[in-house]
């Protein structure tokens, strides 16, 4: 997928977490348009393979135009090079998990709200026009409303919601006081090509896609009832192109990215073992475990894409199932080749 129609002539662009799952993409989307990118990475959550993979999409030529910083946003002088002469910076780079984030609150502090800090300072200095920044679906917290809509959050259930709803006050605050044009995007459940299976915090979805193709039986936490507003990594890089392009009377607020529906646990691994039996006819999942609800955990999650859409134009090209039959061919195509 290309996104040349929404893209300026070549500019250059700051990429945090350019080794991640989204920051990949994206970065990708970038280069395939002709644009000059610094990515910044520390590597604490993002894969080297990631970018391997990009440099095998877009070609030697276009990797030409990607540089690559190891440096850590808690680390001013590393943000400082990283922003030095970009146009356009998109923050990605955070420590996600809600689970990790109650298991330690401190390090998801550190890297999400003073690392998001030094990055809105580095920017501003480095005289760059706009930070589109990374946000969650979780800042809406207890508010119980569905569909979520932007001006509507409740008490935050985890050190990660805080974390992310503090970047959204500073990002607004550095906007008004230095002139700094910023975008934020709650993110709801993204998913896609290189998103983590492994490790105790990996996404439901990944994690279930790696079980499932090890012959191995997922957990759903609770009574597969509750449900999410899952979307595709496409839809994403689109907001991110989208809301680092639009005009400056967009700038200043924060937008749902989202697809607007939803879905159960329930229907999310029916959906997966379905998809894993049309990319391998021999798979036989079989069904669920079921396990204690995750404190934390928001009950349900649907989101308002009215505003992104009026403000941004942006229109999402994939649906849950039309990302998760892309997700688990490209899951099991990478099986098939390493077995």
């Amino acid at each position: 997928m290309t996104f040349d129609s929404i893209l300026p002539e070549p500019t250059r662009w700051c990429v945090t977490g350019a080794a991640g799952f989204i920051g990949s993409h994206l970065t990708q989307a970038l280069l395939a348009g002709g644009q000059h990118v610094v990515g910044l990475d520390n590597f604490s959550t993002g894969h080297r393979a990631n970018l391997d993979d990009v440099r095998t999409e877009v070609g030697d030529e276009a990797w030409g135009r990607f540089r690559l910083l190891e440096g850590d946003l808690r680390d001013l002088d590393a943000c400082r090079e990283a922003v030095d002469g970009a146009e356009v910076v998109l923050h990605q780079a955070a420590l996600g998990s809600v689970p990790r984030s109650i298991h330690d609150p401190l390090t998801t502090h550190a890297v999400n709200v003073d690392g998001t800090v030094n990055l809105f300072v580095a920017s501003r200095d480095a005289g760059a026009r706009r930070v589109v920044y990374a946000s969650s679906s979780s800042v809406y917290g207890d508010h119980p409303g569905l569909p979520k809509v932007e001006g509507a959050v409740g008490a935050p259930l985890s050190p990660y919601a805080v974390s992310k709803r503090t970047g959204e006050l500073y990002a607004r605050t550095v906007q008004d006081h230095y002139g700094l044009e910023t975008v934020g995007l709650r993110y709801f459940n993204v998913f896609g090509p290189r998103q983590d299976p492994n490790g105790a915090y990996a996404a439901v979805i990944p994690r279930w896609i790696g079980q499932l193709l090890d012959g191995q039986t997922p957990t759903i936490y609770g009574d597969g009832e509750t449900s999410r507003d899952f979307c595709y990594v496409a839809n994403v890089v689109q907001a991110n192109l989208r809301a680092a392009t639009g005009p400056a009377e967009a700038t200043g607020a924060v937008y749902n990215v989202a697809v607007g529906e939803r879905t159960t646990l329930r229907e999310l691994y029916a959906l997966l073992a379905d998809g894993l039996r049309d990319a391998l006819p021999e798979a036989d999942p079989g069904e669920p475990e079921f396990g204690p609800f995750r404190a934390g955990d928001v009950r349900h999650s649907l989101a308002d894409t009215a505003a992104i859409e009026a403000a941004l134009g942006y229109a999402p090209t994939h649906t849950a199932r039309e990302g998760l039959r892309e997700t688990v061919a490209w899951y099991a195509a990478r099986a098939v080749e390493t077995s």
